[in-house]
């Protein structure tokens, strides 16, 4: 019966820890296609669901979200 509890906590402990490198993939993903020029700035912005409220370029507001994730500062978006 102890088996049973230890095999169900390791599922729930595992399991967000998934979730959290699936999405952060996704959002490097987006960042390396749009530096290599694969998809444009509003493009990544949908698939990064982000908004856009105010008067910043497309551009410059991908490149502001991308550059938090990237450890190297010498990275121009």
């Amino acid at each position: 019966m102890k088996y049973v509890f230890v095999v169900f906590y390791l599922f729930f402990l595992i399991y967000p820890a998934e979730a959290v490198t699936t999405k952060m993939f996704k959002v490097l993903d987006t960042c390396a296609r749009y530096r290599l020029g694969e998809i444009n700035a509003n493009k990544a912005i949908e698939k990064l669901k982000l908004t856009n409220s105010s008067t910043i370029q497309p551009k410059d507001l991908v490149k502001k979200y991308c550059s938090v994730f990237t450890p190297n500062e010498k990275i121009e978006f």
